[in-house]
C-alpha cells in the first residue's frame, strides 16, 4: 500500500475513532437529563457493559489476551479503582457541567499528567512544555467560569468535578504508560482495568445507599425499570464510544504514527460541543469558546513536545 493510501486510511480510521469517543459527554448528560439516572449507577452500568463487550470479543477472536501475569495483579487492582474513581468524577463533572464544558475541562489532563510526569517520574520540562501546561490551564478557568466569583457559588461542584476528573484522568494515562512499560497487552489492559472498575463502582453504589443517602442498598440499579430505549442508549454507552473508539483508534496506529494520532484525537471537545449543540443545546459563551481555544493550542504543543 502507498505511503499516501495508508496515512489517509489511518486519518480516516482515527477521525472515526475521535467522533465515536465524543458522543460520551453527550450521552452521558442526555441520560442524566432524561431518565434523572444517578451518576454513580450509570458509570457502574457503563464499566460493566464495557466488561461484558471485551469479553465477548476476546472470547471470540482472541483468548490469549485473558492471560495476565500473577506479577501485575496487584496493578490492576489499582489501576481498575483510578479508573472507576475516574468515570465517577467525569460523569458527576457532566451532570454539574454539561457535556461540552465537561469534556473541555477533563482535557486538562495533559497538563496535568505533564506536572505528574514532572513530580513522579522527574521529566524534565522545557521551556514549550511549561508554556503549553500554562494555556491549557488558563483556559480550564476561562472554561470553568472560576475566574468569576458568583460561579463558585452557583456551581462549586462542577468546577470541583471538572478538575477532579482531569486528575484522575492524568493518573490513567500515568498507569497507562506503566502497564505499556510492564509490556502488558493493551486489550488485556483494557479488559481487567474496566473489570475491576465495575466492582469498585458496584462498591461505591453500596457505600452510597448505606453511609450517604440511606435508601436500601443498591435500590437504585434498575433504575431505567422496563425503559428499553434507556437501557438501549445505556448499552450503546459502554460498548460505541469506549470499545469502538479505542478498537479504531489502536488500529489507526497500523498506518499513523502515535503522534499524528494523538493529534487528531485532540478534536474530541470539539465534536462533543457540535453534539452538544446539535442534541442538547448547549452553547459555549465567547470566553468558554476562548478557554477551549488556549485548552486545544496547549495541548498542540504538548503533543508537538512530545
Amino acid at each position: 500500500m502507498k505511503a499516501s493510501s495508508r496515512s489517509s486510511r489511518g486519518f480516516l480510521i482515527a477521525m472515526v475513532a475521535t467522533v465515536l469517543w465524543s458522543t460520551t459527554g453527550p450521552l452521558i448528560s442526555y441520560l442524566s437529563k432524561t431518565y434523572a439516572l444517578p451518576s454513580l449507577v450509570l458509570a457502574f452500568w457503563r464499566d460493566l457493559f464495557v466488561s461484558f463487550g471485551m469479553a465477548v470479543g476476546l472470547l471470540v477472536f482472541s483468548r490469549a489476551r485473558f492471560h495476565l501475569e500473577r506479577t501485575h495483579w496487584r496493578f490492576m487492582v489499582l489501576y481498575g479503582l483510578s479508573l472507576a474513581i475516574f468515570n465517577s468524577l467525569w460523569t458527576f463533572s457532566v451532570q454539574y457541567n454539561g457535556a461540552a464544558v465537561a469534556t473541555v475541562m477533563a482535557f486538562s489532563s495533559p497538563a496535568m499528567t505533564a506536572i505528574l510526569s514532572r513530580i513522579v517520574l522527574k521529566e524534565n520540562f522545557s521551556g514549550i512544555k511549561i508554556l503549553s501546561i500554562l494555556l491549557s490551564l488558563a483556559g480550564i478557568v476561562l472554561v470553568a467560569g472560576a475566574y468569576n466569583p458568583s460561579v463558585w457559588n452557583l456551581n462549586p461542584l462542577g468546577i470541583v468535578f471538572g478538575l477532579l476528573s482531569g486528575l484522575l484522568f492524568a493518573v490513567y494515562n500515568l498507569e497507562g504508560k506503566h502497564a505499556s512499560d510492564a509490556r502488558i497487552d493493551s486489550w488485556t489492559a483494557l479488559l481487567y482495568s474496566f473489570s475491576w472498575a465495575t466492582v469498585f463502582l458496584f462498591l461505591f453504589n453500596l457505600g452510597n445507599d448505606i453511609f450517604i443517602t440511606g435508601k436500601t442498598p443498591l435500590s437504585d440499579m434498575l433504575w431505567l425499570g422496563n425503559s428499553s430505549a434507556g437501557w438501549g442508549l445505556l448499552f450503546f454507552l459502554g460498548v460505541a464510544p469506549t470499545l469502538g473508539g479505542f478498537g479504531l483508534y489502536t488500529l489507526s496506529i497500523r498506518y499513523l504514527s502515535p503522534t499524528s494520532a494523538n493529534l487528531i484525537a485532540t478534536l474530541e471537545p470539539a465534536f462533543t460541543a457540535v453534539w452538544a449543540y446539535l442534541f442538547l443545546s448547549e452553547v459555549l459563551n465567547p470566553i468558554q469558546l476562548a478557554g477551549g481555544l488556549l485548552v486545544l493550542f496547549g495541548v498542540l504543543l504538548l503533543r508537538f513536545t512530545e
